[in-house]
């Protein structure tokens, strides 16, 4: 998932990644169907060519949305979030340090002896 900047803030777009043309060698295309804030239609291509030269097309409103349709055949795969909240994760923790010293909690304060002589 992308992000492109629009009204002061960064908003969460759908990316699609392209067939690379002529000398570029990453092609990316973000697009926000419709701004929160201003309503506008953002559509953006950001390209890396051999020499990892950035260049950037942006496009709103009804430019962005011809400018969508024209590059629509070009589409190779829509780049999916990863979802991390449906991973598994073991409940298992190791209660030493990598010196083989079992490790204390600190938070109980009765048993430091800080200032005690």
């Amino acid at each position: 998932m992308g992000y492109i900047h629009c009204c002061g803030a960064l908003r969460k777009t759908r990316t699609y990644k392209l067939v690379p043309q002529d000398d570029f060698v990453l092609c990316e295309l973000d697009y926000l169907t419709e701004c929160p804030v201003c309503g506008h239609t953002v559509v953006q291509l950001t390209r890396l060519d051999k020499n990892d030269k950035i260049s950037v097309i942006r496009r709103i409103n009804k430019k962005a949305k011809k400018f969508f349709q024209d590059l629509k055949l070009k589409i190779l795969y829509e780049i999916k979030p990863i979802n991390y909240s449906n991973m598994r994760v073991g409940k298992f923790y190791l209660n030493y340090n990598e010196f083989g010293i079992k490790k204390r909690c600190y938070s109980n304060f009765k048993a430091l002896k800080i200032g005690k002589i």
